[in-house]
């Protein structure tokens, strides 16, 4: 680490403050270039307890980077994380609040849905897969508290691995019969499509990214109970938002989860 927890903290606050006025900061690695992941693992920390001291529960995390384009861009060979809190999980046909966020950007994921506890290290995906409810569409509003996207990597991990909000369907559907890997998606905006992708996408396998999770939870202490949502990463490209958009996802097997964003 190359910061002090003092400064880790300053930074958490810094964070929770654009949060809170929805005016973005410069990227912590623009004055310190030298920041790394331990460091954006540092600040999350403290702006987790900050949020968690204010109400916040968590119900879940989101994993981010599991696509290798996006790891090339970034310069890392891993995944991120950050938690997924109560207040931040929406319906199917959600309308979003348009000035709930900075920057949105929408993504469609395959999210998990633990039956049991889950905890590494030594975790595989077939106990991950064991350990699973059932799948569910899904997609995630990622947003950023950093100015005009200038992210690296202790940057977005900081910043709750760019976290904004998740939109679940009420469908949960057992892996019986199918291969998460191949599921399928088609991605629209009002109407019009934008994007596809594959379950693949998403580390190579859902059920090892969920188990990536687990193995790096596992030497903090902090174990997957059952119940909690795992967002397994994006399955294309993050697409731009604006005021009025219908998005709608529709998965094989998984069935489609459509949001809206409100106007303004």
């Amino acid at each position: 680490m190359t910061l002090t927890d003092e400064q880790a903290r300053a930074h958490a606050q810094a964070l929770l403050r654009a949060r809170d006025t929805g005016v973005p900061i410069d990227p912590f690695t623009q004055a310190q270039p030298d920041l790394g992941m331990a460091d954006g693992y540092a600040i999350q920390t403290h702006l987790v307890r900050s949020l968690l001291e204010r109400g916040e529960s968590i119900v879940g995390y989101k994993l981010g980077l599991t696509s290798r384009p996006m790891q090339e861009l970034l310069g890392v060979d891993s995944p991120d994380f950050g938690p997924v809190f109560a207040s931040g999980v929406f319906g199917d046909g959600a309308v979003l609040p348009a000035d709930g966020f900075i920057a949105p950007r929408v993504e469609a994921e395959i999210a998990v849905v633990l039956e049991c506890d889950l905890s590494g290290p030594g975790c595989t995906a077939a106990d991950a897969l064991t350990a699973t409810r059932g799948l569910v569409a899904a997609v995630e509003i990622v947003d950023s508290r950093i100015v005009d996207w200038r992210i690296r990597l202790a940057d977005t991990v900081a910043d709750l691995a760019s976290a904004g909000a998740i939109a679940l369907s009420s469908l949960v559907v057992p892996v019986e019969g199918f291969d998460p890997r191949l599921l399928g998606m088609v991605f629209t905006r009002n109407g019009e499509l934008v994007a596809s992708g594959a379950g693949a996408a998403a580390l190579g396998d859902p059920m090892a990214a969920v188990a990536w999770l687990a193995n790096t939870l596992g030497p903090m202490g902090v174990v997957l109970p059952a119940g909690s949502v795992v967002m397994t990463g994006a399955l294309h490209a993050m697409v731009p938002i604006s005021p009025g958009d219908v998005f709608r996802a529709e998965f094989d097997r998984l069935g489609p989860i459509t949001i809206r964003m409100a106007r303004d």
